[in-house]
This record gives C-alpha cells, structure tokens and sequence, in this order.
C-alpha cells in the first residue's frame, strides 16, 4: 500500500520527506525542471515500499498511508499517481 501526499503540501513544498525516502519515489525534487510548476510533491504508488519514512518527516502533515487517508483527500489517491502518467 503506497502512502499519498494530500492537500497540506499545496504550496508547501518542504522537501524533508524527499531526503529521508529510500527509494526515490517522491517528487519533483528542488532541482528537477517541473519542480516551479508542481504545486504540490507527489508520491509514485509504483515505487513506493511502504516504509513510513516520510511520514514523520512531513512538517505539514499531508502525507499518510492509503488506507488511513481522510475521506475528504481521497481524490489525492489518483492526483499522485496521475501526476507519475503525464508523461505517458
């Protein structure tokens, strides 16, 4: 089960979630060159081993297990793994 990024990283941004994440599965990163235009960071359900790194790492608390997601965010479910498909 992937973790999502939810609505509190709207505008956010903080990147400490990226640093801590094992396997690269959080983006854009600050130097990629959609990173301006993304208006949040975004998880890879593809990539994503469920480790929870992320979690505690989030100062805005947007990002949670897909299975303890609020109802009311449970559009970020597809927002995240569109944002991965965009390019497809």
């Amino acid at each position: 089960m992937p973790h999502i990024i939810a609505e509190p990283c709207i505008g956010t941004k903080d990147h400490s979630c990226v640093d801590v994440c094992p396997v690269d599965c959080i983006h854009p990163t600050k130097n990629a060159a959609d990173h301006a235009g993304a208006l949040q960071l975004y998880i890879d359900p593809d990539t994503c081993i469920d480790c929870g790194l992320c979690v505690d790492e989030c100062p805005v608390q947007a990002i949670f297990p897909k299975d303890d997601l609020p109802a009311e965010w449970h559009k970020y479910i597809e927002i995240n793994a569109k944002w991965f498909k965009k390019d497809g």
